[in-house]
């Protein structure tokens, strides 16, 4: 399985601390080789101001238009992987995830995802990750920080991330299920950074995502929803 070549893409804005998360990340790819992994990140600065911290050679880097949706699709275009994985800068996945994620297309499942933990301790934070984790599995529709995995023909098929300010990672979830094809969430744990709930706040950032969730189920525009949710 060690050919299935994976193509990891990291949508960045203003990340200062991109370069340990990159030494962090190529060490959990384990024994794989250059050949069988790539990185990709994909700037949304038209500076490049992330991008321009970046000196490996062995890791891709890119310019888009801001935004996750059009850094994600920018990537996959720059990627020569058989399966696309798209990671946030302030999430880790396991340490053998390349396995996992091989053995997952091996047996016959088109895409993927890791389940959610949020890295602390704090007691709301753990109900979160548990309360996140149960939500994913009964709806089958992980967010973006668990790391979603996907073959990049599947991912051609069905036009990648619709072109929205928010809520791509769901828009994307639900053109996965109408393609029918198989996906699943591992019991492996993606664990992502709190730094959005203790910067927004823990309580109000709790009960914010699932609300915007709500709205854009309900046919609200994400382009309606982008200004509660930065603002």
């Amino acid at each position: 399985m060690r050919d299935m070549k994976i193509s990891i893409i990291i949508p960045v804005l203003n990340e200062k601390k991109i370069l340990p998360f990159l030494v962090d990340l190529k060490g959990r790819c384990g024994g794989d080789d250059r050949r069988s992994i790539e990185i990709i990140v994909v700037d949304g600065d038209p500076a490049g101001s992330t991008v321009g911290l970046i000196s490996d050679s062995a890791i891709k880097t890119g310019i888009a238009q801001k935004g996750r949706a059009r850094q994600q699709n920018f990537g996959a275009k720059m990627a020569q992987g058989v399966v696309l994985l798209f990671l946030h800068a302030d999430t880790r996945l396991p340490g053998n995830f390349t396995n996992l994620i091989r053995k997952t297309i091996h047996v016959g499942f088109s895409g993927g995802a890791f389940d959610l933990q949020i890295d602390s301790p704090h007691p709301l934070l753990r109900f979160t990750s548990r309360i996140g984790s149960f939500r994913s599995r009964i709806t089958g529709i992980p967010y973006g920080d668990q790391g979603i995995f996907i073959t990049r023909s599947l991912f051609e098929k069905i036009g990648g991330f619709p072109d929205l300010p928010l809520m791509e990672d769901i828009a994307l979830m639900l053109r996965i299920k109408k393609s029918h094809k198989a996906f699943t969430i591992l019991p492996d744990k993606a664990v992502t950074s709190p730094r959005m709930w203790y910067k927004k706040g823990i309580l109000y950032t709790m009960i914010r995502n699932p609300m915007l969730a709500l709205l854009y189920f309900l046919g609200v525009s994400p382009r309606v929803l982008v200004k509660f949710y930065y603002g």
